[in-house]
């Protein structure tokens, strides 16, 4: 809420206390010369056991305290289903709900937005930032001898604040896991950090091993020493309206912004250096349009002042479309379904208050990243070709540069994680992610998390009104482009067979072709197109909306984050991520966001 010594005027105003805000505001505030402000619409959560414990982070998700609770359009290539998409409400935004998984991109991934026409943001540029935002603690010789890992670059690990570490839960599933990619003559990767990772590897989590908590972005960017800087001041619960204007392009300045406190009152905060939007892939543009600042054909519509003519705002939005395969496990293999039992959840509680040990202090999931497969592996070079020829036919520039990444040898082009319980996605209401995760049978289950690594497909978010209040209208496009729906579906027939596989298949499953979560076998190519169309759901790894490229192909900031025609306003978040880069995205929000501090600071 609004302070009752809040200057008139801050060097720095933040628009955003979410995973990338808090790091630029750390970031720059460390010079105590320098004011910083930043405005969060959502709460503190720092002090909530769902946010904490790692183990309770399914009370996250559709959760109005914590999760903005955004809903797509319906989607014509999901047969017209609406899907949750869940974003991060309060500070640390949406590392504070997602399930912290520490993955890495590729350096091919990155390498891309350098050929889009983004001067020093290649794989090496980037790669000292992955570093600065976290520290990776080693796991231990007998997590190393159950995971396969057989060697980590500790050169590697960083020297930042977000805690990531491999906990004590690991465990056969796990094992098999990396066994199976081996008996099919797949690679397995030791360290998953250098940029070169394919095949079967073991992720750490974003969960500090002191505390067993989560390490995000508030508890680690805004902890207890930064939070006594005089020089920071962080608001939450407060509703930024619009940016302030003054001036023409190309010299347009943002002189401050419009805020609303809860009990409705408005005020204005001036910016003497720059204004910095880090409130994420949908309400980053969504301030910028009420602001002025997008297509004039829009804004016009709405009865908006243009002030600047960008009609990228809002497009390119880009997500890792998944279907989740679930299998029945034996008896005594670990799942989380088991905790439909009130005396296990108990017990699960009590030992994390004694120690942090046990079930809720550690996260166990296992990755791996796969090129194009079918039924029987990865394809052939020469049959990428032909699959890729046969559905992409735009030369755009950008799809170009995907076919270039897919055709690499080995390159990945899909990602698989484990995950220890039943998600049902054959239900009504796939609005709220928690009605995925609501345990639906009475058996208990293991999951394959099936996503699509490189999509074609885009989609918009854009404005319907100057209110705030109103959420924008999100189409995330799953499928808009035919070859993502042909990638994924001979992704589903593929997990099949990994599931076959020894020791995955006699080591977890209950019993061959056993239940399962969807109940069709992906036995043919129309089957897994079927299930693929009926089963996919976002993996909240939505970005692009505000994309780094040259402005006449889209773009609307520039390589230092600029937004085109202004002279200091940034966009610092995921929405800036010209083409989203295989697995989750986390480390790469916190990458860019460290970068982000070091160019403001230049400049």
């Amino acid at each position: 809420m609004l302070s009752a010594n809040l200057l008139d005027a801050y060097d720095y105003i933040i628009v955003g206390g979410g995973t990338a805000g808090l790091v630029v505001a750390s970031r720059l505030s460390e010079d105590l010369h320098a004011t910083a402000l930043v405005i969060e619409a959502g709460r503190d959560h720092r002090d909530d056991p769902p946010v904490s414990t790692s183990g309770f982070l399914s009370l996250l998700c559709g959760n109005d305290s914590y999760d903005w609770k955004f809903t797509s359009t319906p989607q014509p290539g999901l047969n017209s289903r609406a899907l949750s998409l869940a974003r991060g409400k309060g500070l640390g935004g949406s590392s504070a709900i997602n399930f912290m998984h520490t993955v890495y991109p590729t350096a091919a991934s990155i390498d891309a937005w350098l050929k889009l026409g983004n001067p020093g943001w290649s794989y090496q540029d980037l790669a000292p930032y992955y570093q600065k935002f976290g520290t990776r603690h080693a796991p231990t010789d007998e997590i190393r001898a159950i995971t396969r890992i057989k060697s980590l670059d500790d050169s590697l690990s960083g020297y930042g604040p977000i805690q990531m570490s491999y906990g004590q839960a690991f465990g056969v599933t796990n094992s098999a896991w990396m066994d199976a990619h081996i008996s099919l003559g797949l690679k397995e990767t030791n360290d998953p950090i250098p940029g070169s990772v394919t095949g079967a590897f073991q992720n750490a989590a974003s969960i500090d091993p002191t505390t067993k908590t989560r390490s995000y972005a508030a508890s680690a960017y805004y902890n207890s020493q930064i939070r006594q800087r005089l020089n920071l001041t962080v608001l939450t619960e407060t509703i930024v309206q619009k940016i302030m204007w003054q001036g023409q392009e190309p010299d347009v300045v943002a002189t401050g912004i419009q805020v609303r406190e809860m009990n409705g009152t408005i005020s204005t905060v001036k910016a003497q250096r720059e204004v910095i939007l880090a409130a994420g892939a949908f309400q980053s543009p969504q301030i910028l349009e009420v602001s002025g600042v997008g297509g004039s054909k829009l804004l016009d519509a709405l009865g908006i002042d243009v002030i600047l003519d960008i009609p990228g705002v809002g497009e390119n939005l880009q997500d890792h479309a998944q279907v989740c395969q679930s299998y029945e496990v034996k008896d005594g293999i670990p799942s989380i379904d088991m905790f439909r039992d009130q005396e296990l959840v108990g017990a699960a509680i009590a030992q994390y208050r004694i120690n942090g040990d046990g079930p809720l202090g550690t996260n166990a999931s296992s990755t791996s990243y796969l090129p194009i497969v079918d039924k029987n592996g990865p394809l052939s070079a020469e049959s990428k070709k032909i699959l890729l020829d046969e559905f992409v036919t735009d030369s755009s520039e950008r799809n170009v540069i995907l076919k270039e990444l897919l055709m690499e040898a080995g390159a990945p082009a899909l990602s698989y994680v484990t995950f220890p319980c039943q998600i049902n996605t054959d239900i009504e209401d796939l609005t709220s992610f928690s009605n995925y995760t609501a345990p639906a049978k009475p058996e208990n289950y293991f999951t394959i998390l099936n996503a699509l690594g490189h999509p074609f497909s885009r989609g918009t978010c854009h404005i319907t009104s100057q209110n705030m209040d109103i959420s924008p209208t999100i189409d995330p496009g799953y499928f808009k482009h035919p070859v993502d729906l042909e990638i994924l579906s001979r992704s589903v027939m593929f997990a099949e067979k990994l599931m076959a596989t020894e020791p995955l298949s006699s080591t977890i499953l209950a019993q061959p072709n056993g239940r399962r979560l969807p109940e069709t076998i992906p036995s043919t190519l129309e089957n897994a197109r079927h299930i693929v169309e009926e089963r996919v759901i976002s993996n909240m790894h939505l970005c692009g909306t505000c994309p780094m490229m040259p402005r006449e192909e889209g773009g609307v900031v520039d390589s230092r984050l600029l937004v085109y025609g202004t002279r200091n306003l940034r966009i610092v978040d995921a929405s800036v991520f010209p083409l989203i880069p295989v697995g989750n995205i986390m480390t790469t929000v916190y990458a860019v966001a460290e970068k982000a501090a070091d160019l403001i600071k230049e400049d």
